[in-house]
């Protein structure tokens, strides 16, 4: 999260509200970890606590920066100190909804996939609201990914994606990538080690005013791109 004040507690409470109905049921158990990007507004004090909520089947851990890194280090942080036998990651808007939590976990259960990810490219519906700039900017940005890469993934940047505990951490453990192109490390390094990877529909629920610049982030991300592609090719060599 970054600069998120006006939306984590609702955010902990909607989470937390899903996932004990759900372990409930189910006997699991459940751990939110709230990482936040060197936050200016105070939004990491915000977070409620496990007592605060009274929650019985998880927990609610907070990590926190003094100084903005990107998306790529707030997400890898968050996933290295991870417990859980399977690991996902999510916006503090829930911009995909919390019903898609539980529904991905039981997928992942049934299958022998190391690493589900989201696609709101396979979802009738999966844009939502998104504006007509913003599904043309997304889907010719990622006709160049796989163009640049090789990679035959239909939405890449989506920002809901699940994997394998112990496969999660010992990927992201090599993952240097702090920006919003760190997804395309996690694919290429997953093919890399021939993961078995596949698509999950997802669909927007919740449309807020995104932290993206579709032009200037874009331009930087393609950029990086092309030094991470260097760089997962580097580090095949190497094994």
């Amino acid at each position: 999260m970054y600069n998120e004040l006006g939306k984590v507690t609702d955010t902990a409470v909607l989470l937390t509200s899903e996932l004990e109905a759900f372990c409930e049921n189910s006997g699991d158990t459940y751990e939110i970890i709230f990482s936040d990007d060197g936050s200016t507004d105070g939004c990491a004090n915000a977070v409620p606590t496990s007592e605060d909520l009274s929650l019985t089947h998880g927990s609610i851990i907070t990590v926190r920066r003094e100084q903005n890194r990107g998306k790529g280090a707030a997400v890898r942080e968050a996933v290295l100190i991870s417990k859980g036998n399977v690991v996902m990651y999510t916006d503090c808007d829930l911009a995909y909804g919390t019903a898609v939590i539980p529904e991905a976990f039981e997928a992942m259960k049934t299958e022998t996939t190391d690493m589900m990810a989201g696609s709101r490219a396979i979802h009738p519906n999966g844009y939502g609201e998104y504006t007509a700039l913003r599904r043309i900017a997304s889907k010719v940005y990622i006709k160049l990914i796989s163009a640049i890469t090789g990679l035959k993934f239909t939405d890449s940047q989506c920002g809901f994606k699940l994997f394998r505990g112990d496969f999660a951490r010992r990927v992201f453990a090599e993952c240097e990538t702090d920006g919003w192109a760190f997804d395309l490390e996690l694919f290429l390094l997953a093919k890399r080690d021939g993961a078995e990877v596949r698509e999950f529909p997802v669909a927007i629920v919740k449309h807020d005013d995104s932290h993206v610049n579709v032009i200037k982030d874009s331009v930087k991300m393609l950029r990086e791109v092309f030094r991470i592609k260097k760089r997962v090719k580097s580090s095949a060599k190497r094994k």
